[in-house]
């Protein structure tokens, strides 16, 4: 399981999604191509992120695909989810680890190259760098009005570990990400809200591998 092959990732958010179930979008992504998934579901009670994580976890292991947890290194051992993917104020790197074991991954959110240099020494196996073109999500740090792909690609010379880029992409606007140096990107509304998610999530591919 190697953060540097994930081009598209998908973070899931129940309310962002059109009136569809979390599971129901997943697996229309996975599907789609999708490389990784997030677990996000700020908005769930603890008892609901457990029990849609339970089902999100069947669909991603019979797919073959990583399931990373927003935060909650809780629900991720829980749920028994490949890592976690931690923000600049939740738990550090080494406790997620400790509590999920050396084979986790372990992703951190960064908008600046002094936090992506400071998660890399820290063990962190990817970066979550955004918001890339802005975005009125919560799922992402960093300017609201976005980063832009040249501090992305400051982010990606500056470190080791792949970078995903996320905020604001799209499949018309992914390219930039990519060829900016980020390994692959991330997407919430792009494919939790498109009329057709399975669709959505192609189109996404085939922008960033292009």
């Amino acid at each position: 399981m190697n953060p540097t092959e994930w081009r598209t990732y998908l973070v899931t958010g129940a309310s962002r999604s059109a009136g569809r179930d979390t599971e129901t979008v997943v697996e229309a992504a996975l599907a789609g191509g999708v490389d990784a998934v997030q677990l996000r579901e700020k908005d769930a009670s603890d008892a609901t992120r457990y029990e849609v994580g339970e089902r999100v976890r069947e669909l991603t292991a019979d797919a073959g695909a990583p399931l990373i947890v927003n935060d909650r290194v809780d629900v991720a051992a829980a749920v028994d989810a490949d890592g976690v993917h931690l923000g600049q104020s939740d738990l550090p790197v080494a406790v997620a680890r400790e509590q999920l074991g050396e084979e986790a991954v372990v992703g951190v959110s960064a908008s600046t190259v002094d936090q992506a240099r400071a998660a890399e020494a820290a063990g962190a196996d990817y970066l979550g760098v955004g918001a890339v073109y802005g975005t009125d999500s919560k799922d992402v740090s960093g300017d609201r009005n976005g980063i832009g792909t040249e501090r992305v690609a400051a982010v990606a010379d500056a470190v080791d570990v792949p970078t995903i880029g996320i905020g604001g992409i799209d499949a018309s606007n992914a390219a930039p990400v990519v060829e900016a140096g980020a390994a692959g990107v991330a997407a919430l509304s792009a494919i939790t809200a498109a009329e057709d998610p399975e669709a959505a999530t192609a189109a996404l591919r085939e922008a960033v591998t292009r």
